[in-house]
């Protein structure tokens, strides 16, 4: 009885060898694509502090496809908005 569970095994292994060999075989080729490297431009604006003048600057930046990644304080009353395209 044991020795039927094992050649049961065995024919099972070999079966699943032989379907995956085929698939390797026959299937579409593997290719790596190399990534391509992308190339953002940045753009640092200085704005008013005020939230009219700021949310107007980021809603016009925006519309041309700039996405605000960063806002530093320059001189602590000017803040710096950096964007990414």
């Amino acid at each position: 009885m044991m020795t039927i569970r094992i050649s049961v095994a065995w024919t099972i292994a070999a079966v699943s060898l032989v379907a995956l060999g085929l698939m390797l075989l026959l299937g579409q080729p593997f290719t790596a694509k190399a990534q391509e490297s992308k190339r953002f431009q940045y753009k640092i604006i200085e704005v008013l502090p005020d939230t009219g003048n700021m949310q107007t600057r980021l809603n016009e930046f925006g519309a041309n496809g700039w996405e605000l990644v960063a806002v530093s304080m320059g001189s602590m009353t000017e803040p710096r908005l950096i964007f990414k395209k």
